[in-house]
């Protein structure tokens, strides 16, 4: 097909992407991995959606993998989905709502039916989007976290840990979801600064003397569940308490006063209220005292049957008004204070989550986090950036037991069983469903509960690949190389990632951590749906195609930084990648036609003129440049670097000098050489952006001849940078040309001369390298500059002219006589000076000002500082081109 006359990404992309996959392009052979280099997806939730942040993570993996496997790797990227146990259910739940259902009248079995069912209908709609901006994931290797073999992998998993006495169940403090009604662990509470309130109250002291201690606490409510009140051992303020009992008010029950060092004396009172059903740190203090433990909650936060009768069944915040009215008449609420702290929110539905006791599942962390935190500390686990290191250190150092079970109905089930045999009690853990309890016959019954959702993600890595079986798939492609994802998930799923690798597989799973910043708005808000300021990103390739936004996140995402787009906006958002891909275009339908007949053989160097051997020297060092960018996960500067080689360098200069020669000004055999050189280049330089736009540059490839670019660029080859095109001598005198050429445009301008006319220039005192330049360039020069003559003289002329001293030494002179009215210029500049000259002075004035100066905040001063050096700058400049125009006046 010939080149349309316009870039259109609608009538390319979906073609190309169907040919890839048709050709097998994303599929490497396990039995033929020789280099191989592995990715797997963060797998996104079955119930999502593509957003920008999708789009900015997949969009780097992709750059990275096709980067590559351009270079020859055997390179996998594995891609699936979650099956997002809170967050499925919750929509499928909303479903049956709607139809005036609940899971509970379906039954369990029914309602999983039902899931899967939905699944089945939109579970595919996140691959199809992530096709739609171009993953080059290998879609015949796509995993859920729900598929049999992954299924396998996560029993197998918790009866190994079972076995080691790494898993256990227990009465703990864990968060709760009064919404979703589950357990959640530590890193599924995300803590956020609210307003609140300090209440002081007055518990009195059971001996009728009179006396009291006050106790201060942000959930009222929970002090009727109070089993004690406690004091530091050495607070001598109130040692004579210890032993004692306090009245807790409003339940008609005393308890005692004890000693424990966790107490701060520094903080209130120094009294504190232990409360270990609510809180893990009084729950502590509990065990170590033999305090009983009251759950004063039920799982919807209502007031239990554990409380008085009058708050039984109250929502806790209802709850906790009725216990501060009812506290306040009593005379035992002595101060409220405005008090701003932590409030814990699921991270699902953002509910504020209960501190709750709760018999549940538990992993011991620590013994799989000290080999974990060991292969960072020996610099065999990185991070980019390297601060998120600290933060992985961090956790594992303070890790806590990790709550696995979660009650649901969808996801892992736990592969535990109990025996209803009251006289045998007997739990079984086991890899396969037992039909009876071995130690008496009776019947069994499954635990109720599911697998916290990452209990599945963190053996991906590995389960993905086919463990536990020990597949070609695992033995070629396991351990991967790198890992792309947020921070935000630093502790959920890569940490714990790197635990189960070592654990089950004796090595970690990845070597690289690249953590990809945040897409936010014009005003730095995170994109959420709830805010109304998110981008859909389809709706950015039906408009711009999806190489102009893979062009715009990479370029604007630099390593650890946060992307800001403005959801208001998208034009102008996403203009400069749709921009960049018409001049790639029209680079190429320009370049076409001087291509017909060459044979693909690079340019002989010594048959080359000078812009042929600087735009092969420039490739060159681009190559290098952008490979070495890529190696350190620099994506950004890899975008910036591509972009300005082709802009800049191949489309402003070299195809510009070059055009007499292909068009054959300059002889057979300067045509042939610029041919060559302009399509070793264009290859080259289509190679080099193709991970960052894969669409656009393997149409424009596949119009090059064929035995060049071959039938896709997918498969590379990369261009490797070679010594031999390194050209430092065409490089200073290029640069010189590109200098003078600069120096005539500024000028031109300067003096607003019609941009048509071409005018004479001297060149005094000029450089070995710029002479040389011109010799080889100079037609090309006068083009580009628009001149009539390029003189040279030993001085300046005595008569006005505009001047510029270039950084190797050369003067150059453009004489203004003819061009422009000199009379009008003059009085023009004159006027400019004596307003220029009045800011100065009242600047001056200001900043000589001793009040102002020291008055004045620093910043503002700061910036009068600025404006002086910028006006002292503008009137030196007048005075020089004053000067100019007054020679031989």
């Amino acid at each position: 097909m010939e080149l349309g006359s316009r870039y259109d990404p609608s009538g390319i992309e979906d073609r190309l992407y169907a040919k890839w996959l048709d050709q097998g392009l994303f599929h490497p052979s396990a039995a033929d991995a020789e280099n191989p280099y592995v990715i797997v997806i963060p797998p996104p939730n079955v119930t999502a959606a593509l957003h920008m942040g999708h789009a900015l993570n997949n969009t780097i993996q992709d750059a990275v993998i096709r980067f590559e496997r351009m270079r020859g790797r055997d390179a996998l990227w594995v891609p699936g989905t979650d099956h997002a146990g809170i967050a499925t259910q919750n929509v499928v739940e909303r479903e049956l709502a709607k139809q005036g259902q609940s899971r509970d009248d379906l039954g369990r079995e029914a309602f999983v039916r039902r899931v899967w069912e939905w699944v089945d209908e939109y579970g595919t709609q996140i691959r199809k989007q992530l096709q739609k901006i171009g993953c080059s994931c290998d879609w015949e290797r796509d995993r859920f976290t729900l598929d049999e073999g992954l299924s396998k992998a996560v029993r197998e998993v918790f009866v190994a840990l079972y076995e080691n006495d790494l898993i256990y169940r227990g009465n703990y403090i864990i968060n709760w979801c009064p919404r979703c009604q589950t357990a959640l662990s530590n890193e599924e509470a995300e803590h956020e600064d609210l307003p609140g309130h300090l209440y002081h109250l007055k518990y009195p002291l059971a001996d009728g003397s009179g006396r009291h201690v006050t106790v201060a606490t942000t959930r009222p409510e929970t002090m009727l569940g109070d089993t004690a009140v406690a004091i530091h051992p050495e607070d001598e303020r109130h040692a004579d308490l210890v032993g004692l009992n306090v009245e807790l008010p409003l339940t008609g029950r005393t308890i005692p006063v004890i000693a424990d060092e966790y107490v701060d004396p520094e903080f209130g009172s120094g009294v504190v209220k232990v409360t270990p059903a609510h809180d893990p740190n009084d729950f502590e203090i509990g065990r170590r005292h033999g305090l009983p433990e009251i759950d004063v909650m039920n799982e919807d936060a209502t007031m239990s049957a554990a409380v008085p009768e009058a708050y039984r069944g109250l929502d806790r915040f209802e709850a906790r008004k009725r216990v501060l009215a009812d506290l306040e008449s009593e005379g035992l609420l002595e101060r409220t204070e405005t008090h701003e702290h932590s409030v814990g929110h699921c991270y699902r539905c953002h509910t504020v989550v209960e501190p709750r006791l709760s018999l549940q599942w538990f992993v011991k962390m620590k013994p799989l986090a000290e080999p974990a935190l060991e292969a960072y500390r020996e610099g065999r686990l990185r991070f980019h950036p390297a601060r998120f290191g600290n933060v992985y250190e961090n956790w594992m150092v303070n890790v806590r037991d990790w709550c696995i079970s979660r009650q649901l109905w969808w996801g892992h089930r736990i592969p535990v069983w109990y025996c209803q045999n009251p006289d045998c009690g007997q739990l079984v853990v086991s890899r396969q469903d037992p039909t009876e309890c071995k130690a008496c016959g009776g019947e069994l019954r499954q635990d109720d509960d599911v697998l916290d959702t990452w209990f599945s993600s963190w053996l991906w890595p590995f389960s993905t690949l086919g463990w536990p079986e020990e597949t070609d798939d695992l033995k070629a492609f396991y351990p991967t190389n790198t890992l792309v994802t947020a921070p935000e998930i630093l502790f959920f799923w890569v940490a714990r990632m790197v635990m189960a690798g070592i654990e089950f597989m004796g090595d970690i799973p990845f070597t690289d951590v690249l953590l990809n910043g945040t897409v936010r708005d014009s005003i730095g808000r995170r994109m959420s749906k709830s805010l109304g300021n998110g981008i859909d990103p389809l709706a950015v390739v039906d408009q711009f195609g999806a190489d102009a936004m893979r062009y715009r996140l990479i370029a604007s995402a630099g390593l650890g930084t946060d992307l800001q787009l403005d959801h208001a906006d998208i034009e102008n958002a996403f203009r400069v990648g749709r921009n960049f891909g018409n001049k790639i275009w029209n680079a190429v339908r320009f370049a076409l036609p001087y291509l017909e007949g060459w044979d693909g053989a690079p340019p002989q160097t010594d048959e080359a003129c000078l812009a042929d051997r600087w735009i092969l020297s420039r490739f060159n060092r681009a190559a290098a440049d952008i490979a070495d960018s890529f190696e350190r996960f620099r994506l950004q500067d890899a975008a910036d670097a591509v972009y300005h080689f082709i802009w800049d360098d191949f489309c402003d200069w070299y195809l510009e000098l070059s055009k007499h020669r292909l068009r054959g000004d300059a002889g057979e055999e300067a045509r042939a050489t610029a041919a060559a050189t302009l399509g070793t280049v264009l290859d080259g330089w289509l190679r080099l952006l193709h991970p960052i736009m894969p669409f656009i540059t393997e149409e424009l490839a596949g119009h090059l001849p064929q035995v060049v670019s071959g039938d896709t660029l997918v498969k590379g080859p990369w261009p490797v940078a070679s010594g031999e095109l390194a050209d430092a001598e065409a490089d200073q005198a290029f640069e010189e040309l590109r200098e003078f050429v600069s120096s005539v445009r500024n000028m031109r301008a300067e003096y607003k001369l019609d941009p048509g006319r071409g005018v004479p220039v001297l060149l005094i005192g000029v450089t070995a390298p710029l002479k040389a330049g011109l010799e080889h360039e100079g037609a090309g020069v006068r083009t580009l500059a628009k001149l009539t003559d390029i003189g040279f003289a030993d001085s300046v002329p005595d008569e006005p002219g505009a001047q510029a001293v270039l950084r190797g030494g050369t003067q150059v002179f453009l004489a203004l006589e003819g061009l422009l009215d000199l009379n009008k210029e003059r009085e023009r500049i004159e006027a400019e000076h004596e307003r220029v000259k009045s800011f100065l002075s009242q600047t001056r004035a200001k900043l000589q000002n001793d009040k102002f100066t020291a008055g004045a905040p620093a910043e503002v001063v700061a910036r009068e500082r600025e404006k002086l050096q910028s006006l002292e700058e503008r009137e030196a400049l007048l005075l020089e081109k004053r000067g100019a125009l007054s020679r031989s006046e």
